[in-house]
C-alpha cells in the first residue's frame, strides 16, 4: 500500500533497525521505543490487522514469535516482555499495517499501565457470551 509507513520500511524506502527478516516477516525496533528493545513483528502482505488476516498469514507470523521473543530477552536481558497487538483505532492501533508489539520490561512499578478491570462473574450470562462466540468460530 502506497502510503503504508511499514511497507515503505519492508521496502527498504524508509530506515529501519531490523532485528529479523525471512520472505514473510520482518521485525524491527520500534522508533518510539516504550522499553529498550521495543520491537516489531509485522507480515510483509499488507494487511490492516488481525482481524482481517488469513489463517496462512497469521500462522506465519505468530510461528515467528516465540523465536523472536526468547532473542529479544536474551539480548536485552529483561526478566519480562509485553506481547501486544492492538486491532482498530479504539484498542489503539494507529498505524493500519499488522503488527506485534513485543515490550521487554525491566522492573515493576516501571510507568508501563496494562490493566485490567476484575468484579464478580456473571457465569449466566458468560456462558451465553461464549455460546455466540463459539456460533460465530463455527460459522
Amino acid at each position: 500500500m502506497e502510503n503504508c509507513i511499514f511497507c515503505k520500511i519492508i521496502a527498504g524506502e524508509i530506515p529501519s533497525s531490523k532485528v529479523y527478516e525471512d520472505d514473510q516477516v520482518m521485525a524491527f525496533l520500534d522508533i518510539s521505543q516504550t522499553t529498550k528493545g521495543h520491537t516489531l513483528l509485522v507480515p510483509k502482505e499488507h494487511v490492516r490487522n488481525v482481524l482481517e488476516m488469513s489463517e496462512a498469514t497469521a500462522s506465519t507470523l505468530f510461528a515467528r514469535l516465540p523465536k523472536l521473543a526468547r532473542a529479544l530477552k536474551t539480548a536485552t536481558g529483561a526478566p519480562a516482555m509485553n506481547i501486544i497487538n492492538n486491532n482498530e483505532e479504539i484498542a489503539g492501533q494507529t498505524v493500519f499495517h499488522a503488527h506485534v508489539h513485543l515490550v521487554p520490561r525491566y522492573q515493576e512499578n516501571d510507568g508501563i499501565k496494562i490493566e485490567y478491570t476484575t468484579h464478580e462473574p456473571d457465569f449466566d450470562a458468560l456462558g451465553k457470551l461464549a455460546e455466540q462466540i463459539s456460533k460465530e468460530v463455527d460459522a
